[in-house]
């Protein structure tokens, strides 16, 4: 039987997890949930999979989690970064599943690669961020990263088998989001409630609004460079708006491999945990005759600005990715909280990638340092956005 860690048990990842694992309960168990600060619903999970461990953000949070699972469960509650980097390490635990939201993620699943743990990766964030530096460090401990973003996941599944040699190509699909074919004037007026109804996938907020700027296509084509050693001009990008190929492979004979499915993260985790094999899933069959036809268009990058932007970003290296995806996180925040438009994110990132003096990120303390810079700088340019 795996045993299973969840980092970020109540985000739609975790959940989707949770999901395959009560599917096949010989096969899983889930012996540690970690999460922000979402009580009710952890204490859900808790009472239901009986984890050795839990952990939440906060010690306010861990307290009143504490308080409701008293003479309920024996499950050991943390808190805080140290908690949740204690849970990522767990002995007990064989493999850890890095879901949780943006750069919070980091930390904990680099102390789950240092613990040696397997892990099945959906936080993209820490490979835009430390990508060599986490890299390496897998590499020295000998650890399997297997992708869990559907979309690596289809170019893992698309590489079984072949020469790596004989490899020309990626190519990344996205479905385009919401706003596809809306004009810059469309999209000024665009709310955040209109940005979080993705048109396939049913996601997290953030998430959601990256898919909405294609910054989450940025974000998996640095992380694609990464976890599969490639460069720049190997990845490519397609708009293919039924998100039913999840993304190819192209070889130098002209072969091109894809991997198709419904579009449900299911799949993409059931395979991580699973590897190599396809388990069963209690998901509905892919029926290509009801799907009808397969379209598929190159990305406009005129109209959807942070695409260049993480491209930028990786083309500059160093600690440039950890500063763009720092402000990114604080300009979809912000466009949340209804402080600045939809197209002023990218201007907010941009403005933060310009003032910043790139610096080569030796160790994982520099990254946070970055990020951090980021953060600070992108809270200050916000004001020169509103007046």
């Amino acid at each position: 039987m795996k045993k299973i860690a969840i980092l970020g048990s109540t985000g739609s990842i975790g959940v989707s997890a949770l999901k395959v694992i009560e599917a096949d309960p010989g096969e899983y168990y889930a012996v540690a949930l970690a999460a922000g600060n979402n009580v009710d619903l952890l204490f859900e999970q808790v009472m239901r999979f009986q984890p050795l461990v839990a952990a939440v953000s906060r010690e306010d949070s861990a307290i009143e989690l504490r308080e409701r699972l008293k003479g309920r469960s024996s499950t050991e509650v943390l808190s805080g970064i140290k908690g949740l980097s204690e849970l990522a390490a767990l002995n007990e635990a064989d493999t850890v599943i890095s879901a949780m939201s943006g750069a919070s993620g980091l930390v904990p699943t680099y102390r789950a690669i240092k613990a040696g743990k397997k892990l099945a990766l959906a936080n993209k964030e820490t490979m835009v961020m430390a990508g060599a530096i986490i890299m390496e460090l897998a590499r020295s401990m000998n650890v399997d990263i297997l992708p869990i973003d559907s979309e690596h996941s289809a170019v893992f599944q698309s590489l079984q088998g072949h020469n790596r040699e004989d490899l020309k190509k990626i190519i990344l699909t996205a479905s385009g989001g919401p706003f596809r074919k809306l004009s810059s004037a469309e999209m000024e007026k665009v709310t955040p409630a209109l940005a979080l109804r993705h048109p396939n996938w049913s996601m997290g907020r953030k998430i959601t609004i990256d898919s909405a700027t294609l910054m989450n296509k940025g974000l998996e084509v640095i992380e694609a460079k990464w976890l599969f050693n490639l460069t720049m001009d190997q990845i490519d990008i397609l708009v293919h708006p039924e998100s039913i190929i999840h993304s190819m492979v192209e070889y130098s004979d002209g072969s091109v491999i894809a991997q198709l499915g419904i579009p449900d993260m299911m799949t993409p985790i059931s395979y991580a945990l699973s590897y190599p094999r396809h388990r069963k899933t209690n998901l509905p069959q892919l029926r290509l005759e009801e799907v009808g036809r397969l379209t598929f268009e190159k990305p406009d990058t005129n109209r959807f600005k942070c695409l260049n932007l993480a491209f930028k970003a990786i083309i500059t290296g160093e600690s440039m990715p950890a500063v763009m995806n720092g402000a990114n996180e604080i300009a979809v925040e912000s466009f949340l909280n209804g402080r600045i438009g939809f197209l002023q994110i990218p201007v907010l990132i941009e403005k933060v990638m310009d003032q910043h003096d790139i610096f080569h990120p030796a160790v994982i303390e520099d990254v946070i340092e970055a990020d951090a810079w980021a953060r600070r700088t992108a809270v200050k340019e916000l004001e020169s956005l509103q007046t």
